[in-house]
C-alpha cells in the first residue's frame, strides 16, 4: 500500500511543514475492524492509519463508532474481524493493560483520577515506585519524593503552568488541571501513542486552550496522538487528518486544508459524501 493510499487524502491536502511525518511507515494501522453487539453493528469494516507526531481526529454523530474504535485499539474490546499493527508488527490487545504495555495510553471523558490523592500519586497510579535498596524491596516503601520529581518534569515537558506543587490534593485543582494531569500521566507512560477521548468537553475557554496547547506539545514530543471530539473548532485547529465515522462505518478522511467545519459536518450527518 503506498502512502497516498495509506493518508486517505491527497499529499497536497496535508501543509508543507507536515509532510515529513508522512514520509515513515504507519505507527498504528488496523485494518477491516468489525464488532456487533448483538444486532447492533458497532463497527463495519473501519481501517485507520496513525503516524508518529500526527494528530490525527476521529469525529461523528453520537452512536457513529468513535468510542467502539477507540476501545477496539486500546484493548477494552477485541474486535471479532480484523487485524491491529503497531510498529509494523500484528498485535492483539485483550485488555487495556495489553495496550498500555505496548505503550499506548488512553484518557476517557471520565477522568480516572483519585480526588484525595495528590498529582504525584495520581500520575504514578498503578505505577507506584518503590525506593532503592533494602527499604524499597524488605519494608515495601514508595520513593515519593522521586515520583514527586519524576511528576514535576512530566509536567514541565507539556509545557503545563497552572500546576506547580506536585504534592497538591487533586480535589482542589480546576476542571481544566485535572485534565492536565490526566493528560500528564498519559504521556509520561504512553511511549507510542496518546488517546484523547473528547478532552475539552464541560471546559471553559481559557481551560481549552490550555488543553489544546498539551495536544500541540504532545505532538512536538514525537508521540502520536488521537482525538475524539465534538468540538469542531478545536478539531480543525489541532488536527493534523480527521476521519470521519457515520453508522459504524468511516464515511472518509479529510484535512483541515481540504474541507472547512461545515462540510466536515455535513460528511458526518451524511448531508454530503465525501468525494
Amino acid at each position: 500500500m503506498t502512502t497516498m493510499e495509506r493518508l486517505a487524502v491527497p499529499l497536497d491536502d496535508i501543509p508543507e511543514d507536515r509532510r515529513h511525518v508522512y514520509e515513515a511507515e504507519p505507527l498504528l494501522s488496523a485494518r477491516n475492524l468489525g464488532i456487533t453487539f448483538g444486532r447492533v453493528v458497532g463497527l463495519d469494516g473501519v481501517s485507520l492509519d496513525l503516524y508518529q507526531g500526527e494528530v490525527l481526529a476521529v469525529i461523528g454523530d453520537n452512536g457513529a463508532g468513535k468510542s467502539t474504535l477507540i476501545k477496539c485499539l486500546t484493548g477494552a474490546y477485541v474486535p471479532e474481524t480484523g487485524e491491529i499493527y503497531l510498529a509494523g508488527n500484528q498485535v492483539t490487545f485483550r485488555v487495556p493493560q495489553d495496550a498500555r504495555a505496548a505503550g499506548i495510553e488512553t484518557v476517557y471523558q471520565q477522568l480516572a483520577v483519585i480526588p484525595a490523592l495528590d498529582i504525584a500519586s495520581n500520575l504514578y497510579l498503578a505505577r507506584e515506585e518503590r525506593r532503592k535498596g533494602p527499604l524499597g524491596s524488605v519494608l515495601r516503601m514508595l520513593d515519593k519524593k522521586g515520583m514527586r520529581e519524576r511528576a514535576a518534569t512530566a509536567v514541565q515537558n507539556l509545557g503545563i503552568q497552572t500546576i506547580q506543587n506536585m504534592g497538591q490534593a487533586v480535589e482542589t485543582l480546576s476542571g481544566g488541571q485535572r485534565q492536565s494531569v490526566a493528560v500528564a500521566r498519559a504521556a509520561a507512560f504512553g511511549s507510542k501513542v496518546v488517546v484523547l477521548d473528547e478532552p475539552t468537553a464541560a471546559l471553559g475557554v481559557k481551560e481549552s486552550t490550555s488543553v489544546l496547547n498539551m495536544i500541540k506539545q504532545l505532538r512536538e514530543n514525537g508521540l502520536a496522538v488521537i482525538l475524539i471530539s465534538h468540538n469542531m473548532p478545536h478539531v480543525w485547529e489541532v488536527a493534523d487528518r480527521i476521519l470521519i465515522q457515520r453508522l459504524g462505518s468511516c464515511a472518509g478522511v479529510i484535512t483541515p486544508s481540504s474541507h472547512d467545519m461545515g462540510e466536515g459536518v455535513a460528511i458526518m450527518t451524511g448531508a454530503r459524501k465525501l468525494t
